[in-house]
Formats: C-alpha cells, sequence, structure tokens
C-alpha cells in the first residue's frame, strides 16, 4: 500500500489531491472513460454528456467529506478517483482514467491510494459498485480484497403504478432523519446519515408514509440515491410516488425477485448489470433497499 495516499510517486506517476482546477480535465476524463468502456461492449454509458460527467465530478470534488485523488503521468492528470466518507461505511467511485494510457496500472495505484487511507482511519467497511460486464475492473477490485455481494440491474423506463390507500409520499425533512436513520440500520446495520442530511437540503429526499409512520425512505430516487424500506410493498410505495426517476435510472438488487418483476410489470427494463462489492462490515440486508451507485 502507498504510505502517503496524498502525494506518492513512483516511475513517472504521481497520485495527489484533486483540486478545483482538475474538475474540467478529470470531468471530460470521466466522460471519456466510461464512453469508451460502455461502448466497448455494446452498452449505453452512465454520463450521456460531457457536461453530466462534469457536474458529478464537480459535487464530488468540491465537498468537504469526498476525499478525491487524481493520477498524473509526467505532470498532466490522466485520472482520478472519489470516496464518500459521509457515514460510517465509506463508497468509493468514480474512478476513471483516460483511455490513452488504459490498463497501465493506474487504475491500481488510485485504489491502492484510497485503501490505505481507509486502512489509516480505521473504517468500518468500504463498498462500490462495478459494471458487471466489465471484467478488468471486478478482477482488479478482488485482488484489492474485496467480496461480490449482490448481483444489480440498471433499470430505466416510466413506471406505471399508483399509491395505495393508506401511504403517502412527501418530500423528507430534517425532523425524519431519525427514523430514515433507524429504518437504514434496521435493513442494513448502519446508517448513511451524512448522505441523508445532504438529500434533505438538496431537496431530493423523500419518505413513504403508512398510516402516518415512515416505512421507505430515499435520498433521491435515482442513479446517485439509495433507498431503504421496511419490506418490498412499502418500496414499492415510494417509488410510485416518485414520478421521473434521476439520472441513468434506478440499481434493484437482482436476487429481489419480487421487486424485480414488479418493476418490469410496471414498465421499466433492465438496461445494465452490475454487482456490488465490499471489504469490511457487512450485513445481508433485512429488508428492502436500492443501493446507490456507490453503494
Amino acid at each position: 500500500m502507498l504510505s502517503d495516499p496524498q502525494s506518492s510517486t513512483g516511475d513517472s506517476i504521481t497520485i495527489r489531491a484533486a483540486q478545483v482546477s482538475d474538475i474540467d480535465r478529470c470531468g471530460r476524463i470521466c466522460y471519456e472513460a466510461f464512453d469508451a468502456i460502455s461502448g466497448h461492449h455494446g452498452f449505453r454509458s452512465d454520463f450521456d454528456t460531457p457536461e453530466s460527467a462534469r457536474l458529478a465530478i464537480a459535487s464530488m470534488f468540491g465537498h468537504p467529506s469526498f476525499h478525491c485523488i487524481v493520477a498524473e503521468e509526467s505532470g498532466a492528470v490522466v485520472g482520478s478517483n472519489c470516496m464518500d466518507e459521509r457515514s460510517s461505511i465509506w463508497g468509493i467511485g468514480p474512478i476513471t482514467i483516460d483511455p490513452s494510457v488504459q490498463n497501465a496500472g493506474i487504475g491500481a495505484r488510485l485504489m491502492t491510494a484510497m485503501m490505505s487511507r481507509a486502512a489509516e482511519r480505521c473504517v468500518s467497511g468500504v463498498r462500490l459498485l462495478q459494471a458487471a460486464y466489465h471484467c478488468r475492473s471486478m478482477a482488479l477490485y478482488s485482488k484489492l480484497g474485496f467480496r461480490i455481494r449482490e448481483p444489480l440491474v440498471l433499470m430505466q423506463g416510466t413506471l406505471v403504478s399508483e399509491i395505495p390507500t393508506g401511504y403517502a409520499v412527501r418530500a423528507a425533512k430534517t425532523e425524519d432523519l431519525e427514523g430514515c436513520n433507524r429504518l437504514c440500520r434496521q435493513v442494513h446495520g448502519h446508517d448513511r446519515a451524512g448522505e441523508l442530511v445532504d438529500a434533505i437540503t438538496q431537496g431530493t429526499a423523500r419518505v413513504a408514509q403508512y398510516e402516518g409512520r415512515i416505512c421507505a425512505y430515499s435520498s433521491g430516487i435515482g442513479f446517485f440515491g439509495h433507498s431503504a424500506a421496511e419490506n418490498n410493498r412499502d418500496l414499492q410505495v415510494l417509488l410510485s410516488g416518485a414520478g421521473a426517476f434521476s439520472g441513468p435510472g434506478i440499481i434493484v438488487p437482482a436476487r429481489n425477485t419480487e421487486l424485480l418483476r414488479w418493476c418490469l410489470n410496471g414498465g421499466l427494463r433492465i438496461v445494465q448489470p452490475m454487482t456490488l462489492m465490499t471489504i469490511g462490515f457487512y450485513n445481508e440486508p433485512a429488508g428492502a433497499y436500492l443501493p446507490s451507485i456507490l453503494f
């Protein structure tokens, strides 16, 4: 592992902390990397425009609770990686490398730097999602100690469903934090409090209530948000009240056959297979959930 993940050199590669001035370059690399890899395998990219990739990178580079690093080769930025440190479990991604220097070990250097930081800070667990069709990334993460936990599918479309009687779906408020965090701990054994605070502030968080009690919540119905619910019916209610999904779609655990079938019957389609991988603390979920692209 790297002794100092902030600034470490080897051969012509330097790993250093990301700066605001790196956003444009790293946003462009992010777009080109995802476009090249997904296109090679016959899938649509997670980022449909260079600007959408730039905005995603900017949101992380500019956030005080994200640790972001870049890789330089002979002084030129050739890749980046980010780690969400807002809660007790940290999520890694996106890791992107300039397509012109792919397969040169840069991705391994960026990942090793992040794992070193997590180990030094004794974090409970680290997680990531990867495109299941991308065998090289699955091999890299497996070598670094990650375990495959859950097959996932990215789903898109317009969901045709109604909210049953007795339920209500509304925007989450600050006073809902305790109930939402308790629900997340019930499902996963940990909460995502820092992430949820941001989502409430940004106006993306939603809750579903049954007879006035919170039974499901989401930090955002879509690619960048996670959801947790007591059971599939409660999660389905939350999805029914979403309207449109943000980003490329929602990520659904493929082993949850009941939820997957409901989504398909409701008009959604599967567009990409994905994999949840973890290091450290992990519980089999005790309820229904949707991961974000981080975990």
